[in-house]
């Protein structure tokens, strides 16, 4: 730009809002600025900005007019304007710091103010029973001594907490007509509703709820449906309808991985070929590793691999077994083999989350303890190799029945959302007929649960017990 004094930069001679005019935005962060309430948070060298009174704006009557007053908006004059002036203050940190401190030390005085008003309420409370303590006949002071430590401990089971260490005596100790104390006890009864209750559920099936050795015995019903599993696999040729039946209702976790892997396909219903079979199956994935794992860097590979590269860390992030390195590299094989041996769709995100369950399941057939913080580098290397194959081909086996949901246009998904909205349509018109009346799409909320099988909606442990039922 020239350095003509008589040149003003377009945005200093033209305040109309034109294409691309940035407009300052502020939140409860970031008030408007003020050069004299920010004195202190600029720069030494920065100037508060001066007003400048707006002057008629000329109006663009071509194309090639608009073009040529427009030419030097960006360009970055001798003195800077208000714009500039803004985007390069800086705050300075001494005062950012004496403001947090302020802010710390309020909310200290304000506990420590209801603290004491908490004390000053409990106070009269205490002096009232140390006086009627006192006053006791000296002769059932002696009969009481003897039972002295079980009247404490009696006390100590029947308080309840209150604000840090201090305790309330509960209903059964309070003395009958005391309002002042009633009232405090009702607030300390509200207080302690009011917070959520939070119960803790395990992400993962644990060994303590599938009634394994070192648990409470199974039920009279558990054990009858174990039997009847037992039975039914026990047979030369499994029966897979009367499999299939018992299976709808749950899967126990003793003879889970052999029955998923009869329902979804991957071993036969004879018994005789079921060990050929995996040792034929098992050898040929690792057969297609040795062929294709090697390209994953190859040009036109190398995006499918970096897809599935950065979703593994994102599978059950919360869950300590998928985050070791040795089980993210099985999951990498599985979904780099599935995705070239499936150019139809490819890989597709949420596919990572459908090899989980496969995993969890197979792995429990080889531990008698949870799985969640489970170290699978503990496992033998063979073992690790079959439960990646069988993995594998179980997921691919389930797949293959909805693939239409990972290709082009997904309409393998559109299909299900649409029956959705006409199943909810039936069964509650009510809120099918909010949902059209806020205009809120189906398709917005259940396509995540399409996607994932509701991977992401519910614990593993309880999308195991849902998946007994997808085998059927």
């Amino acid at each position: 730009m020239s350095g003509d004094g008589s040149k003003k930069q377009f945005w200093k001679r033209n305040t109309a809002k034109v294409p691309g005019n940035i407009q300052h935005v502020y939140g409860a962060q970031h008030p408007p600025f003020d050069p004299l309430l920010h004195a202190n948070l600029m720069k030494a060298g920065n100037k508060p900005p001066s007003a400048t009174t707006p002057g008629k704006p000329k109006k663009a009557t071509t194309f090639q007019e608009f073009e040529s007053i427009t030419s030097d908006a960006w360009d970055v004059g001798d003195d800077d304007d208000e714009l500039l002036a803004m985007a390069a203050q800086n705050l300075n940190i001494e005062v950012v710091m004496e403001t947090a401190n302020k802010v710390i030390e309020n909310h200290s005085k304000l506990q420590e103010r209801r603290q004491q008003q908490i004390d000053e309420m409990t106070e009269p409370d205490e002096k009232d029973g140390q006086e009627a303590h006192e006053e006791e006949p000296d002769e059932e002071d002696e009969r009481e001594e003897g039972a002295e430590t079980t009247t404490d401990l009696s006390f100590s089971s029947e308080a309840l907490p209150l604000s840090g260490n201090r305790l309330v005596k509960s209903h059964s100790e309070a003395p009958v007509g005391s309002p002042k104390e009633v009232g405090i006890e009702q607030a300390v009864l509200h207080r302690q509703q009011s917070l959520p209750h939070r119960p803790v559920i395990p992400l993962v099936a644990r060994m303590a709820d599938q009634n394994t050795s070192g648990t409470p015995a199974m039920s009279e019903r558990e054990a009858s449906r174990l039997d009847k599993f037992r039975q039914v696999l026990a047979g030369p040729n499994t029966d897979l309808e009367e499999l299939r039946k018992l299976s709808w209702s749950g899967i126990p976790r003793q003879v889970r991985p052999i029955t998923w892997k009869l329902l979804s396909g991957y071993l036969p219903a004879n018994a005789e070929r079921r060990e050929s079979t995996l040792q034929r199956k098992r050898q040929e994935y690792f057969g297609f590793i040795e062929q294709y794992y090697d390209s994953r860097n190859d040009e036109h590979h190398q995006d499918t691999y970096r897809q599935i590269h950065i979703d593994i860390p994102r599978t059950n992030p919360l869950i300590p077994l998928f985050q070791q390195a040795s089980v993210q590299e099985i999951f990498e094989r599985i979904l780099f083999i599935w995705a070239i041996r499936h150019p139809a769709s490819g890989y597709v995100q949420g596919i990572n989350d459908l090899v989980t369950p496969f995993f969890v399941v197979y792995v429990f057939e080889y531990i008698e303890e949870e799985v969640e913080n489970f170290n699978v580098s503990s496992l033998q290397e063979e073992v690790l190799r079959n439960i990646e194959a069988d993995s594998f081909w179980c997921m691919s086996k389930l797949l293959d029945g909805i693939q239409d949901n990972y290709t082009f246009a997904q309409p393998g998904i559109q299909r299900k959302v649409k029956a959705l909205e006409e199943l909810v349509s039936r069964i509650d018109e009510t809120v099918h007929c909010h949902m059209q009346q806020y205009e809120v799409e189906y398709l917005q909320f259940a396509f995540r649960w399409m996607n994932n099988l509701l991977m992401r909606e519910l614990p593993l442990r309880c999308t195991i017990r849902l998946w007994d039922t997808y085998q059927v």
